[in-house]
């Protein structure tokens, strides 16, 4: 039996996991939807397996971080602890044990789940045995999968059988954290079908719209966490010099990359150019600028959108990664993006790309939802109250 928030007298508490293992995107995307579901008077406990970023989550949110894990290759098949060490059994048991002590003490009404099982299945030796104790509670809690709404496709033969099966055997609602009008399930998720009356789709995940910062400049270039953002930076840095460009440039090469990296850039740039490891009002910095040269992460793309700032993206490909360049060419295919591929990532194309994109002209109406963190918490709200929000 599911009691509601009402019968318990409480407003309703959350379990949610997020492990972010190289860029900050889904812990970003986790946080936003963890100050909804607070903001709609749940208690929420964010429980976090990557690299700890300042102010990820946000105050009000009970926080759970358990030992720290990242990729160990580009292709996110292996972990790694934050000391490059391989994560053995004896790290994995101790990382499960403290996500059951954390999931029994919470006592929720609901899970969500980031990602897994359609990704994420690095930690299916801690997710496994934490949907087995959602089984097991007294009363059971709601069990939802919180997704991206592009997936990686090129999935190993046999995985979208068995990601299928799990949902259908222990997962009571699917978040596609995207609009159904610019992409669907279906479309990067061969048995959608199966499983889509438990399907909800929550508009993307975008922060509130963002207020000008203080500083201006003509054109942004951010390169998310950094660890793979230096040939985009080069390149970009090259073709200012091809363009003769001399406007204001803010370059905010992420804090994950190499020193190196980061000191040659320094020393290339001219007058014009400034260099900030990170900047929190990174958002902020858009809505006066006249151009974004960006990857295509979910949440960049999410403050672009908000910000109505022309876009030029450089779709991250490495490791047969998919979702950045599906998602960028949707954008360019209504008008809201360039785009340039990494596997031709010069100066001289780059050059080309920012004339084209300085160009553009943004539709006056955006075709897409951004409500996705507070259609996140109505959805969730509803189902606890018995209702069904499926759609």
């Amino acid at each position: 039996m599911i009691l509601s928030a009402s019968d318990t007298g409480q407003q309703g508490r959350i379990f949610f996991y997020v492990q972010h293992l190289l860029g900050i995107g889904h812990l970003a995307r986790a946080s936003r939807i963890a100050e909804a579901l607070k903001n709609d008077g749940f208690a929420v406990t964010l429980v976090t397996g990557g690299v700890p970023v300042k102010g990820f989550p946000g105050p009000g949110i009970d926080h759970v971080q358990l030992p720290a894990v990242v990729a160990a290759d580009g292709g996110f098949s292996a972990l790694a602890d934050t000391e490059g060490n391989p994560v053995d059994a004896a790290f994995e048991q101790r990382r499960t044990a403290l996500l059951l002590k954390a999931f029994h003490a919470a006592k929720p009404d609901a899970v969500i789940i980031e990602a897994f099982p359609f990704g994420r299945r690095q930690v299916r030796f801690e997710l496994l045995p934490l949907i087995e104790a959602i089984e097991a509670a007294q009363p059971r809690p709601l069990l939802f999968t919180s997704i991206r709404d592009i997936l990686q496709e090129n999935r190993k033969p046999g995985r979208n059988r068995e990601t299928a099966d799990l949902v259908l055997a222990h997962f009571d609602g699917v978040l596609v954290h995207g609009d159904p009008s610019f992409v669907r399930l279906e479309d990067t998720f061969a048995l959608a079908g199966e499983i889509a009356e438990r399907v909800s789709y929550t508009g993307l995940v975008a922060p509130p719209a963002p207020a000008p910062a203080a500083d201006r400049f003509d054109t942004v270039i951010s390169a998310g966490g950094g660890a793979v953002g230096a040939a985009l930076i080069g390149a970009a840095l090259e073709a200012r010099q091809i363009l003769g460009d001399r406007s204001s440039w803010c370059v905010i090469t992420g804090p994950n990359l190499p020193q190196a990296d980061y000191d040659r850039f320094a020393a290339q740039a001219d007058d014009g150019v400034t260099l900030f490891r990170f900047r929190p009002d990174f958002p902020n910095l858009l809505p006066n600028a006249r151009l974004s040269i960006s990857q295509a992460g979910y949440n960049t793309v999410c403050d672009l959108l908000q910000s109505r700032c022309r876009a030029l993206l450089v779709p991250f490909a490495a490791g047969g990664e998919t979702e950045q360049s599906v998602r960028a060419e949707k954008l360019e295919a209504l008008g809201l993006a360039r785009v340039v591929r990494e596997a031709g990532l010069t100066g001289e194309a780059m050059a080309e790309a920012i004339t084209a994109a300085r160009a553009l002209t943004l539709p006056k109406k955006l075709p897409v939802s951004l409500d996705g963190a507070t259609e996140t918490a109505r959805i969730i709200r509803a189902r606890l109250d018995g209702v069904g929000s499926g759609g």
